[in-house]
């Protein structure tokens, strides 16, 4: 079995100081270690050097002497907000390189710290990804368990990494950061969340079924999204009409971890909960494939009142006057066969006004590559070599 650190990720290294977000456990650290040979580390895990730290950030210069390495790596920034100040002087003053990593912005943020006004990238990594485990992507075993690097590595143990991961992000994220007021409702919450996972959000039925305020959602999927746990996708409204859904799609980043939120994870996963699952997988490794390209493409979804949906649109191009907005259009299964009129939404959408559909597919669980409509439908697997290889956008 191959080590973490052997799986080539992704991020490379900047030239410049960068933080470096993402949810706990997607292998930030091992990355880091690994890619900054020789980096001198202070981490902030380690209570003594964050009580110092905390209590005297001007200490941090004499700790790393007259003779610094290329790379300085603080780990867990987001646990001493008020040090990025002094890493803000130290970068000016001496040009020394920083490398920051922790699980989110959000304390940061809270806090009112200095994010060095774009003196430093800000990366961010994700659990495992197509482009990354090649050969090694084992799709249903993706579908059940999700994607992070542990359950990758020690599959055997999966459900169990998957519950444990969840009730450390409750203590180390929430409870100890003192993110929320009290727990109890956040839990509740989480439950209900990740039971609708890749589903339109609906604050009411939300604060009805978790017992919660209608505050709280927006507040809770806040800290969801802050803590990198989850992204929204919204709906696609390119002329902004009124009889379009706008409400957007909320997607955790995993679905083993969506699983272990709602108490299911060691419960028998049903066809429907599957379909959910396949495309919070497609989903992700869109995200990772957009940003690691630097395409940097809005992605959305498309849904109107009458009930038709496409369940992602990558827009190439925005309207402009006089010309139209150029977008990508994809339908994805949970399904070994393709059914001719799933491309209907794809269909009604190509002669409206001010769209333009570059390119359709459908993608499932199949392994023929069929064509319907001169539409394209592939499997998922040969559709993620082709996005990787750069050739859907």
């Amino acid at each position: 079995m191959k080590k973490l650190h052997s799986i080539s990720r992704l991020l490379t290294v900047p030239n410049r100081s960068f933080f470096l977000f993402g949810p706990r456990g997607v292998g930030k650290s091992t990355w880091l270690d690994h890619a900054l040979l020789n980096a001198q580390r202070f981490d902030l895990l380690k209570t003594d050097l964050q009580v110092r730290l905390s209590a005297h950030p001007e200490e941090l210069e004499s700790l790393i002497g007259n003779n610094p390495p290329e790379w300085i790596w603080i780990d867990e920034v987001q646990k001493v907000p008020r040090l990025l100040d002094e890493v803000h002087r130290l970068m000016e003053e001496r040009h020394l390189k920083f490398a920051l990593s922790g699980s989110s912005a959000r304390k940061l943020k809270r806090e009112g710290a200095n994010l060095l006004a774009g003196r430093a990238l800000t990366k961010n990594m994700e659990q495992f990804s197509y482009g990354e485990l090649g050969h090694q992507y084992n799709l249903g075993r993706a579908i059940q368990y999700g994607l992070l690097p542990l359950v990758h590595l020690y599959p055997e143990d999966a459900a169990e990494t998957l519950q444990t991961y969840v009730h450390t992000y409750i203590k180390e994220e929430i409870k100890e950061e003192g993110v929320v007021r009290k727990l109890d409702p956040f839990l509740r919450f989480l439950e209900v969340a990740g039971k609708l996972n890749g589903q339109q959000i609906n604050a009411s039925n939300i604060s009805r079924d978790a017992m919660i305020s209608r505050s709280n959602v927006d507040n809770y999927f806040g800290i969801l999204s802050d803590t990198l746990l989850g992204h929204f996708l919204s709906s696609y409204r390119p002329n902004l009409k009124v009889r379009e859904v706008t409400h957007s799609k909320f997607y955790w980043f995993d679905p083993g971890v969506a699983r272990a939120a709602s108490n299911l994870v060691y419960e028998p996963m049903d066809e429907i909960w599957a379909g959910t699952a396949l495309e919070t997988i497609f989903f992700h490794e869109l995200r990772v494939y957009n940003e690691y390209s630097k395409k940097h493409r809005g992605l959305f979804f498309y849904r109107t009142t009458q009930g038709s949906e496409i369940d992602f649109i990558i827009e190439l191009t925005k309207q402009k006057i006089n010309k139209p907005a150029e977008i990508i259009c994809i339908e994805v299964k949970y399904s070994k066969k393709w059914k001719s009129e799933w491309f209907k939404p794809i269909l009604s959408l190509q002669g409206r006004k001010g769209i333009n559909i570059i390119k359709a597919y459908g993608v499932y669980m199949g392994k023929e590559i069929l064509t319907y409509h001169d539409l394209q439908v592939l499997p998922i697997l040969t559709f993620l070599e082709k996005l990787f290889k750069g050739h859907i956008f």
